[in-house]
């Protein structure tokens, strides 16, 4: 049987797993994923397989690549600087709530053209108005998102102003069409927009891939796990990264039922950055075709119904100030632990520390570091290009760092656009120095945690006695916020959605085993699967405080890296009839209309096309074979006593497994 080859960039590791189809998992490993040079990591994780395997790397017969890098930008608010070009919108759809919260301030185009709900051309393209405002914020600009009004009934001014815009400024463009197939511009316009932000990232991420590999002598087709947890050929996600968004999670989710073999359970994967949450229903995870809810916001891309949370061993440890009371803040934002600083810069990590420990008073920025993450694409402000210029000489103690409120200002922009990132305290630490972990400099974490400790609550009083006191309570926190994460997930998936319901008081006395004249439970009717690296560590503590059994199975901490060589292509296409005038049945296809005077005809001729396009791009997606069903959801009215023909989607899914080289 084939030898095929998992790969993983997480936040903080690269996991790597050689996995025989007959035999199951031949070699797995982990390496620290270097986000300067992705392609170390890859290399540190690849290699490390290869050498415990022996094996000849030209045997390997299908490589598949995960990676939750996309996912945990959008949690941290990272990402390029894009520029929204509206297409026969209005300036009050731009003010949608949601949609202007998704844009952060980057600029919207605002240009003629666009469709009706017939697909008829409202007006021409205005061509002529784009290129000169497209050349104008090119510079400042990392990118494109490119949204027309019904595009996607008819794309051709989306592909139009893609294909000028490439022209016109080189840079990266995301169509909304290309995203999702359902009405509501303005939604497919948010999701158009954090799509384009994240482009360059995975064209990074596949291009260094495919160098370590070749470097490495492994020959063998490069595949990559999509939202939805199905597979893709490199090539197409190159075209098309913006299938990747939920690429980490979703391999995570497959690898986890894989390895569980539970039918019914609630798949929780911790990683450095995020928490993600998958419901297991007869063994498969839900897919939900309205897109995951991903940093506050609702995406139109289908894929594995996830939820997930700013929560992970590297989130960093800040405190939160409530009038006089001070309580302990993990995340959103992932930190590199001190610990793992230490380690390639130990000198400088426990200079700094002993330094500030010997201070009388601490310092907000005391135990914090900033480090260089990757150069910047676009043109930046003198400050922040004089800073991001400070810091390629290496980590900098952020109190030497910063001199002013203008430059902590700055630094928090390169942050938020991962040009930089912050090294400070972490659950990572706080179980480094209890012993729990052990992999990087135990001390170091001791250090930071008792300058963190002797921090001033609002009371002016040290935030914790001691260092070992401040990380049970680190610990404490991360397993009581990952319970109330997944009694969160488990009620909204019972249809309980309101907000706060996992942190209403009488669920908060249902987790502390209330008992008096009322005794108060709440729990799971299922098992939680723990994954990731630390799983081990949390999940006893955590499936315990929601009353259900906790299953950590073998492989945990490659779940994903095994996910991602278990799966296969799947691939949909949608083709929309409607009726824009009595006996008239329009079928709207990528190549255009056809109108057709019957609907069997109708039906029958976009059943063909959805077939066809499903089969196509399975195909190019990286599909061996394919089998394909087709499904058609018919809209029907009732009017003077005779039906009425609506709508109908007709949908055609194509499946099949990878192709594999030898």
């Amino acid at each position: 049987m084939a030898l095929l080859l998992g790969i993983d960039t997480g936040g903080t590791f690269t996991d790597a797993v050689l996995y025989d189809e007959t035999a199951g998992v031949v070699a797995k490993a982990k390496a620290l994923t270097t986000h300067h040079d992705l392609a170390i990591g890859v290399g540190g994780a690849v290699g490390a397989v290869l050498e415990q395997s022996r094996i000849d790397p030209a045997v390997i017969a299908l490589v598949s690549l995960s990676t939750t890098l996309a996912t945990n930008a959008m949690v941290e608010g990272q990402g390029g600087r894009v520029g929204l070009v509206y297409i026969g919108f209005d300036a009050a759809d731009a003010e949608r709530p949601d949609l202007k919260a998704a844009l952060g301030g980057d600029p919207v185009i605002l240009i003629g053209g666009g469709h009706d709900a017939m697909g008829q051309q409202r007006a021409p393209l205005d061509a002529v108005a784009l290129a000169a405002e497209a050349k104008r914020l090119a510079p400042s600009l990392t990118g494109f998102a490119v949204t027309g009004r019904f595009a996607v009934l008819d794309p051709s001014h989306e592909i139009q102003a893609r294909e000028l815009l490439r022209r016109a400024t080189g840079l990266p463009v995301t169509c909304g069409h290309e995203l999702s197939a359902k009405l509501d511009g303005p939604k497919r316009a948010l999701t158009c927009v954090l799509n384009a932000r994240l482009i360059h990232l995975l064209e990074a991420l596949i291009a260094a891939t495919e160098g370590r590999l070749a470097a490495l002598g492994i020959s063998a087709p490069l595949m990559v796990v999509r939202g939805d947890g199905s597979l893709v050929a490199a090539e197409v996600a190159k075209t098309k990264p913006i299938e990747t968004i939920f690429s980490g999670p979703a391999a995570s989710a497959v690898g986890g039922a894989f390895l569980a073999r539970a039918p019914d359970a609630l798949v929780s994967d911790i990683g450095g950055t995020t928490t993600d949450v998958v419901v297991l229903r007869e063994g498969r995870p839900r897919i939900d075709p309205a897109g995951a809810l991903i940093g506050g916001f609702r995406t139109m891309v289908e894929a594995i119904a996830i939820r997930t949370c700013g929560l992970g061993g590297d989130s960093e440890v800040t405190l939160d100030q409530h009038g006089l009371e001070s309580l302990l803040k993990l995340g959103p934002r992932r930190a590199v632990p001190l610990s793992l600083l230490a380690v390639e810069h130990g000198e400088l990590v426990h200079g700094t520390l002993e330094r500030q420990l010997r201070a009388d008073l601490p310092n907000e920025l005391f135990g914090r570091f900033a480090l260089r993450l990757n150069p910047s694409r676009a043109e930046l402000p003198a400050l922040e290009a004089e800073m991001l210029a400070r810091l390629e000489k290496g980590p900098q103690a952020a109190d030497k760092l910063i001199q002013n409120r203008r430059e902590l200002n700055a630094l928090q922009r390169l942050v938020n656009r991962r040009l930089a990132i912050m090294a400070s305290l972490t659950p990572s630490d706080a179980a480094h120095g209890l012993g729990l972990h052990q992999a990087w400099d135990r001390e170091a974490a001791a250090k930071g945690m008792l300058l963190f400790s002797r921090r001033r609550n609002a009371m002016g009083l040290p935030f914790a006695e001691t260092p070992d006191i401040l990380a049970r309570q680190i610990i404490g926190t991360l397993t009581r916020r990952s319970a109330e994460f997944l009694l969160e997930c488990a009620l909204a998936e019972d249809g309980f959605r309101e907000a706060g319901l996992s942190r209403h008081a009488l669920a908060a006395a249902a987790l502390d085993g209330h008992s008096g004249l009322v005794r108060i439970g709440l729990s799971l009717t299922t098992p939680v699967v723990g994954l990731g690296a630390s799983a081990a560590t949390y999940y006893g503590d955590i499936a315990g405080l929601v009353g259900a059994p906790s299953l950590v199975p073998e492989h945990a901490e490659v779940a994903n890296a095994v996910g991602a060589v278990v799966g296969g292509v799947h691939v949909s296409a949608e083709v929309k009839v409607l009726q824009p005038v009595e006996g008239i049945f329009r079928v709207f296809t990528r190549g255009g209309t056809r109108d057709i005077a019957d609907i069997s005809g109708a039906l029958a001729f976009a059943e063909a096309t959805a077939r066809e396009q499903a089969e196509a791009e399975a195909l190019q997606a990286g599909a061996a074979a394919v089998e394909t069903s087709v499904a058609v959801d018919e809209k029907k009215v009732v009017s003077e006593g005779r039906e009425i023909f609506v709508e109908a989607l007709v949908t055609a899914r194509a499946s099949g497994r990878p192709r594999i080289s030898g």
